[in-house]
């Protein structure tokens, strides 16, 4: 089923969901089927599925000349959702990148999901290499995710890249896009930021998600600001525990956000790492339970392939 069918069959009820990491390769599927069971009581109505792009290692050979080499650390996204849907009967949202990807391979990914009965999918742009400076796409590849939702949108329609295929089978994806409450770190201003979400959703896009955040009023100042400015789809807020006092820096660094300081204090004086949980669970059910108040359409956690901190939350709110 569709996103935006659970939303509407939902009748105001807030939803659960959440996002899970692939596993590295070489590592077996079942710990991630054992970390998405312990969340499988709270009734999950999709699980997302990120994607990854490849990396450059550098293999060094005996004669002392270093080799580039590309590589998947987290391969098999469209593998995993098919898994997951098998084995949990939960619907999947795969993550689909610009990062990495032609256009023939993104549609190849596209036609292997359609083909799987996966209804749904997250466009995205994805992040930039670790060693450029600015994303750079592919030859051939999407540069913008206004232009990787177009080609999702024009499957939808029938529209295959060649113009060789004949008799064309349209895929029927629900389409979601990410929002970010406090801006993309590139976006010059939220303003700016959310005229060009205004753009995706005209594109097709049905649902917005969003980066997470740690101060509420910064969601309800976002979905304001699109309400205004004609953005009437669903804006999932996406919320994620702190775990530990290394993520005060690392968070902020990795995703361009702020942290309240009422939370930065509380989590610098915890006095070991099992409080620091306890803290950082904490103030995400007290932000859940806020955000049920205000009847968000759906609570979707970030769990970085830890489901623990997310399962005592949900045992607090569903």
């Amino acid at each position: 089923m569709k996103v935006i069918d659970h939303i509407k069959k939902s009748k105001g009820d807030t939803l659960f969901s959440f996002e899970i990491l692939p596993p590295l390769k070489g590592t077996s599927i079942e710990g991630l089927f054992n970390s998405i069971d312990r969340l499988m009581e709270f009734k999950p109505k999709f699980i997302d599925v990120t994607s990854h792009r490849e990396e450059f290692i550098f293999k060094k050979h005996d004669s002392g000349l270093l080799e580039k080499i590309h590589t998947r650390k987290r391969p098999g996204t469209v593998g995993i959702c098919a898994a997951i849907q098998n084995k949990f009967k939960v619907d999947t949202v795969p993550h689909v990148i610009c990062g990495g990807f032609t256009r023939e391979e993104t549609e190849y990914a596209l036609i292997d999901l359609h083909y799987l009965g996966i209804d749904n999918v997250l466009v995205l742009r994805g992040d930039a290499q670790k060693a450029d400076n600015q994303f750079i796409p592919e030859n051939n590849g999407h540069k913008y995710a206004i232009d990787l939702l177009s080609q999702v949108s024009a499957l939808n329609n029938g529209h295959y890249l060649h113009d060789e295929v004949e008799n064309t089978n349209p895929s029927d994806f629900c389409i979601g896009v990410a929002g970010y409450p406090e801006k993309h770190f590139e976006s010059p201003s939220l303003n700016t930021d959310i005229k060009r979400l205004k753009s995706k959703v005209e594109a097709g896009a049905e649902y917005v998600v969003t980066q997470m955040f740690f101060d509420n009023k910064r969601y309800f100042d976002f979905v304001a600001k699109c309400r205004k400015a004609g953005i009437n789809v669903p804006i999932i807020p996406g919320l994620k525990p702190i775990v530990s006092k290394k993520q005060l820096i690392a968070i902020p660094r990795n995703f361009y956000l702020n942290l309240p300081d009422s939370l930065i204090q509380a989590i610098e004086s915890a006095k070991n790492p099992d409080h620091v949980r306890e803290v950082g669970i904490e103030w995400c059910i007290s932000q859940s339970k806020e955000l049920m108040e205000n009847k968000v359409p759906v609570l979707h956690y970030y769990t970085m392939g830890k489901g623990a901190s997310t399962e005592r939350i949900a045992k607090a709110l569903f």
